[in-house]
């Protein structure tokens, strides 16, 4: 077994607890009157900074410094690879899916389509034109991306060479920038906002390859995250910018979001295991069922129980469903995630030959 990276965990609970606490001031001024409060939360969570993206990009930058390097020195590592991601992923998805349909059908009788149902608990419900279940889904198909495409670079003996990444932002920046400038066309700029989004994951793994690897210097970082950040300003501006509508979605909440999500991660990245705070990394380790689990957590603390408006109310609606969230998430990862991520290390193939890795190099247990 590999050692965790107790500061990548600490990254991931900083990022699950951003989107979690994005939402619940959602839900406080959609919901509720805020009064003389409704702009100063609007300004911060939805025109200065969007703390649900944030948490999300800064989830992407940690797959891209951990999952290239999660093959298996196996005789199928490919084939190993997809085993164990599909071990880690869909049975604590699955289980998000059944929690969320009892839910809803409790809270609002709300009842959904068994197509779209059936598209969902594939997961490849983006990629056949199926609206998610749940909007908040949309991250796993760029995951999934991100997965086929560290494949077919392994696969193509790729993945690992000194300069994949940093050609793959580089052109994805100079494309992407281009397009968002020269086309105004609402597709255009959702296909834009994917390559952004895998950007961030392979500007991980560039970071990783020069705090960790050696392979690069501080000065291709530099110039990569550069670019990333240009492309994210620019398509920001061109697909969120205008009118401000008061939805949350802004094009400067949503550039300081990839902006500010690179710059933590670098911080984290170059001091290390320095940057790791045990209860910040517990929450890390069950990032992946707060994240599925707390929505649900949401809507139902939401619609049983109300504290009042105002500072005080607010503050015991956020603390309640921060801990229930956490409490249902430890449940989830320890009766479902945990017992299916070992179930399927028994059709893993044995390795070609024992490794001995550095701690500062084990990052597969933190992939997992």
């Amino acid at each position: 077994m590999h050692k965790r990276l107790a500061f990548i965990d600490t990254l991931r609970g900083i990022a699950v607890l951003s989107v979690l606490v994005q939402h619940v001031f959602e839900v406080i001024v959609e919901k509720h009157p805020t009064g003389a409060y409704y702009w100063p939360i609007h300004d911060l969570f939805g025109y200065y900074m969007n703390f649900g993206r944030f948490g999300v990009v800064l989830f992407f930058f940690v797959s891209g410094f951990v999952i290239p390097f999660s093959f298996p020195d196996s005789a199928t590592p490919v084939r190993d690879f997809s085993i164990s991601r599909f071990f880690r992923l869909y049975p604590a998805y699955w289980t998000s899916l059944v929690v969320g349909l009892v839910t809803m059908q409790l809270m609002d009788s709300k009842i959904y389509p068994l197509g779209q149902i059936a598209a969902n608990v594939t997961m490849l419900q983006t990629f056949v034109n199926v609206p998610n279940l749940w909007v908040f889904y949309w991250t796993l198909a760029i995951e999934l991306l991100f997965y086929v495409g560290c494949t077919i670079l392994f696969a193509m003996g790729l993945l690992n060479r000194r300069f994949t990444a940093v050609t793959i932002v580089v052109a994805a920046a100079l494309v992407g920038t281009t397009a968002a400038l020269l086309v105004e066309n609402r597709a255009v700029s959702s296909v834009m906002e994917v390559g952004l989004n895998l950007s961030a994951m392979f500007l991980g793994k560039i970071i990783r390859d020069t705090v960790v690897g050696g392979k690069l210097r501080w000065s291709h970082v530099a110039v990569c995250t550069l670019l990333y950040a240009i492309f994210a300003i620019t398509l920001a501006d061109r697909r969120f910018g205008g009118v401000y509508h008061e939805n949350f979605f802004y094009s400067y909440s949503i550039a300081s979001a990839y902006v500010c999500a690179a710059l933590v991660f670098i911080g984290f990245a170059v001091f290390g295991e320095r940057m790791a705070w045990r209860p910040m990394a517990f929450v890390g380790v069950i990032s992946y069922s707060v994240y599925l689990m707390s929505p649900f957590v949401l809507v139902f603390i939401h619609r049983l129980f109300w504290f009042g408006d105002g500072p005080l109310g607010w503050s015991i609606f956020m603390t309640l469903i921060l801990a229930l969230s956490i409490l249902v998430s430890w449940m989830t990862f320890t009766f479902v995630e945990k017992p299916s991520i070992a179930f399927g290390q028994r059709f893993r193939s044995a390795r070609r030959k024992k490794v001995v890795l550095e701690p500062a190099l084990s990052t597969q247990g933190a992939a997992e």
